[in-house]
Parts: structure tokens; C-alpha cells; sequence
């Protein structure tokens, strides 16, 4: 396994991280990745199967826990109650009762929604030069979320910022600032939703909220942490990942002057695909191993920790004809953009839905749509997305 070395926080990496996923993957499926004392999986198949094996998961066992700082105890008592942390016996009953009122029905019942969204949201936007990721990309995913779950859409700049502070956490080179940050946010955020939670429960509507506090299980119900952290993360990953996308799909859709037509009704799901594929939101996911096991000829450990690099993964030449080439019209094959297995992405029906419908009703409106500057990714690493999107009408 060979060893190598690359800065997250290195500004050509930033830019372009496809070139040292090639050159790690040429060297088999792992890895170590000194600058995170790391071994990482690059090939679809390994990535995919590490995914799917019960041997591997989110949870760290108790006994290998590491002390949690004292500023940081807020954050980490919402994230303990998080089913993206967990593993069953309690993953299996927080993601149940949450599936229970987050139904396929209530998702595709948005559709409309989305749409008339959408279309308000180009009514709005500036004239001449704007940033699309500002007036349309960060505001179509967040004000759904938002209504879906029945918090004020007058909220919906607080959500974001508490969200964006948040999940600075996950970010390479996180600082005492950046940490202190999403401290303040988890607080402000748990504040808002416990008094919310309170009224939805003397005044229950039609919104998750009240479906969340209504879900029952074998008799159980989610208590209020529970719906706390669950809420914040339906809030942050219902809309991060989304807004990401949106800002990848329509750089790379307008650099490869995809025609029109791949955004057809019998074509966008594909193209969406694709651009989840091509460049997606979330480059780098951990799994902890729980038993000796071997994967393509590497041995793990208990105790040892597995960095699982998805876009990799999804340009893996051995799983994708000419994986580097942008080609909505590609055989399909489940790419990887949104895990799989046990912890397969709970809002993946509602972020295809919000791309499936908001980028052909953005191209129509706005056929003449170019980039009016070189786009340019935020340094957020291991997450992957635009720090603006510059464009203009036509």
C-alpha cells in the first residue's frame, strides 16, 4: 500500500482533487494518507463494498471514544442523538421512526412546490451579473427543508447560518474559532427548535414536525433530544449536499455546453445522475472497523478508522467508461455520491426531486445563461462546492 501526501487545504487540491484521486487509485484501492495518519479507499469497489459490510460503521465503540474538550460538549450532546452516528440496535429504531413520517409520498407530494419555488426565485434574481449560488442555489433547498419541516420560512437565513457553522466542524483544518462557531450555532439552533417542538406538540400541524412527534415504533417515540438532532440533521443535510450540487451541475453543464436536452423530462434524472457523479458534494466519509476483516487484499483491525473517498470512487475507470468525461447519457449505474447500505442518505428521494425539477425550469427560463467569471471552489474540504457562482442572463 503506498503512502502519500496531500494538503486539503492546498489551493490547486481544492480546485481540482481528481488528479491525486487518480494517482492514489493507480496504486491499488488503498492508500495511506499521511496528512490524516489515514488508510483510504479509492475504488468503486472497495468503497462500495466497505459501504455495505456490517463490519465497518459510523459509531465509535465506547471504549474508544476520546474526551470531549469542555467547549465542545454542546455540539457533541446533539450529535450523540444522531442516527448518522449511530449503528443499530438505535440506528435502526431513529432511522424507522423518522422513514415513518419522512414518507416517499410526502417527498414527491413537493413537487409542485419546488417548481413554483423555483420559478419565484428566477423572478427575483438581479439584474445584470449575479451569484447563482446566493439568489438560487442556497435558497431553493433550505426554504424547502424548512417548510417541509413547519419552521418559519422567515427563518430560513438563520437555518443557513447556523447549518453552514456547523458543519464547519467536518471541514479539513478546523480552528478553536470555526469550533467556537459551531458551538454558538448548535445552541442557538437547539434553542429554536425546543421551543418549537414545544408548541407543534400543544398545536400539532401538517408539517414533519408534528410527524415526527406522532411516529411510533414498537411503542417507542422520539424524544425531545431525539427530535432535536434529528430535525437539525434533516435541516443541514437536506440542504448542504443540494446547494453544493446545484452549484457543481450548473458550472459543469454550462463549461460542457451540455445541450438542452439532457434536462428533458425523459432525460434530467439521468443527467442529475450524472452530475452527482461527475463532481459530487461529499468527497470523504470515515467508517470505523469492528472486526478483523479483509477487503481486495487489505487487512483491518478493530480499532482501526477507514476514510471512504466517494468522488473517487464514482471516477474509477474499472466501474466507468471514461470517468473523467461528463456524459449524461451514460449507461446507468448507481454512483456513490450518497453512501450506500445501512446509513444510504435518508434525504437522497428529496435532493434528486429539488435537482430533477428546479434545473430544467432554470435553463428554460433562463436559455441565454453563461459564466461571466471562472468558478471557483470554497475551501470546505472534505465537502466539495463553489464559494459563488458568477453568471449572467445572456
Amino acid at each position: 500500500m503506498q503512502t502519500l501526501s496531500q494538503s486539503p487545504k492546498d489551493a490547486a487540491f481544492v480546485q481540482n482533487p481528481y488528479p491525486f484521486y487518480d494517482r492514489a487509485r493507480a496504486g491499488g484501492p488503498f492508500f495511506h494518507w499521511q496528512d490524516y495518519g489515514l488508510t483510504c479507499a479509492t475504488s468503486y469497489a472497495a468503497v462500495n463494498a466497505i459501504l455495505r459490510d456490517r463490519r465497518f460503521g459510523r459509531e465509535v465503540p465506547p471504549d474508544r471514544r476520546a474526551p470531549v474538550p469542555n467547549h465542545l460538549a454542546p455540539f457533541y450532546a446533539v450529535e450523540a442523538h444522531s442516527m448518522l452516528e449511530l449503528e443499530p440496535p438505535r440506528h435502526t429504531r431513529l432511522r424507522g421512526l423518522v422513514l415513518r413520517a419522512f414518507t416517499a409520498r410526502r417527498v414527491a407530494a413537493l413537487e409542485p412546490e419546488i417548481a413554483q419555488l423555483s420559478h419565484d426565485l428566477i423572478d427575483g434574481l438581479p439584474p445584470g451579473d449575479f451569484d447563482l449560488l446566493r439568489h438560487f442555489g442556497q435558497k431553493l433547498p433550505v426554504i424547502i427543508i424548512a417548510r417541509l419541516l413547519g419552521v418559519p420560512e422567515a427563518m430560513s437565513d438563520d437555518l443557513l447560518r447556523w447549518s453552514n457553522a456547523m458543519v464547519g466542524m467536518y471541514m479539513a483544518g478546523r480552528t478553536r474559532a470555526s469550533e467556537d462557531a459551531a458551538v454558538a450555532a448548535t445552541l442557538a439552533f437547539t434553542d429554536f427548535l425546543r421551543g418549537y417542538i414545544d408548541q407543534r406538540r400543544a398545536r400539532p400541524a401538517d408539517d414533519l414536525i408534528t410527524h415526527l412527534i406522532a411516529a411510533e415504533e414498537a411503542g417507542e417515540r422520539l424524544s425531545t433530544d431525539e427530535l432535536i438532532t434529528t430535525c437539525i440533521l434533516l435541516l443541514n443535510a437536506g440542504h448542504e449536499a443540494t446547494v453544493h450540487t446545484i452549484g457543481n451541475g450548473v458550472r459543469t453543464l454550462l463549461e460542457t455546453g451540455t445541450p438542452r436536452a439532457a434536462l428533458a423530462p425523459d432525460a434530467v434524472a439521468a443527467t442529475v445522475e450524472e452530475i452527482l457523479r461527475f463532481d459530487p458534494p461529499l468527497h470523504l466519509f470515515t467508517r470505523q472497523v469492528y472486526e478483523p476483516v479483509e477487503v481486495m487484499g487489505h487487512r483491518f483491525t478493530p480499532g482501526d478508522q477507514v476514510g471512504l473517498l466517494l468522488a473517487a470512487a464514482n471516477r474509477d475507470p474499472g466501474a466507468f467508461d471514461r470517468p473523467a468525461r461528463f456524459q449524461p447519457g451514460r449507461p446507468e449505474k448507481p454512483n456513490l455520491s450518497f453512501g450506500a447500505g445501512l446509513h444510504f442518505c435518508v434525504g437522497a428521494p428529496l435532493a434528486r426531486l429539488e435537482l430533477q425539477t428546479a434545473l430544467p425550469i432554470l435553463f428554460d427560463r433562463l436559455p441565454g445563461l453563461r459564466l461571466t467569471g471562472t468558478p471557483r471552489y470554497a475551501d470546505v474540504f472534505h465537502f466539495h462546492g463553489l464559494d459563488r457562482l458568477m453568471v449572467a442572463r445572456g
